[in-house]
């Protein structure tokens, strides 16, 4: 999912910035982070990469869910850039977890037909982007 998304951002005219792909240059990944973090739109990807479940709920409850910091990383960029110019991409899996405190934030599922593709192109339009979908074909 993240090599597609940053593919299409590219394609469109645009630099993803990947974290783990940026040298580190003795920071810590909080320092490097927030370095990198000078953007004007943010596009969060959500993978299956825990579960979890509420200790009263018991373990038959478990969900699939996205790692811990990368919900850390979605509260940061809405603080800082507003739910506007925030979209989320999520795994189409399911008994994924969706975090339920994000309400209003677009959730877009990364779908095997690619209208997640159209989705961005219309968020970045909207946030001011000239950004042409004609690039996707």
């Amino acid at each position: 999912m993240k090599q597609a998304v940053a593919r299409i951002l590219e394609k469109i005219g645009l630099e993803p910035i990947i974290l783990h792909e940026k040298p580190n240059t003795g920071r810590t990944i909080i320092e490097k982070f927030t370095d990198y973090s000078n953007v004007g739109f943010a596009v969060v990807l959500l993978t299956p990469d825990d579960k979890g479940y509420a200790i009263s709920a018991g373990i038959e409850s478990a969900k699939h869910r996205a790692r811990q910091n990368v919900i850390m990383e979605l509260g940061y960029f809405l603080g800082k850039l507003g739910r506007e110019s925030v979209m989320v991409i999520h795994t189409e899996e399911e008994n994924f977890e969706i975090p339920s405190d994000y309400s209003g934030v677009l959730f877009v599922p990364f779908d095997s037909k690619g209208r997640w593709q159209f989705d961005l192109i219309k968020e970045l339009r909207a946030c001011g982007y000239d950004v042409d979908a004609n690039k996707l074909l």
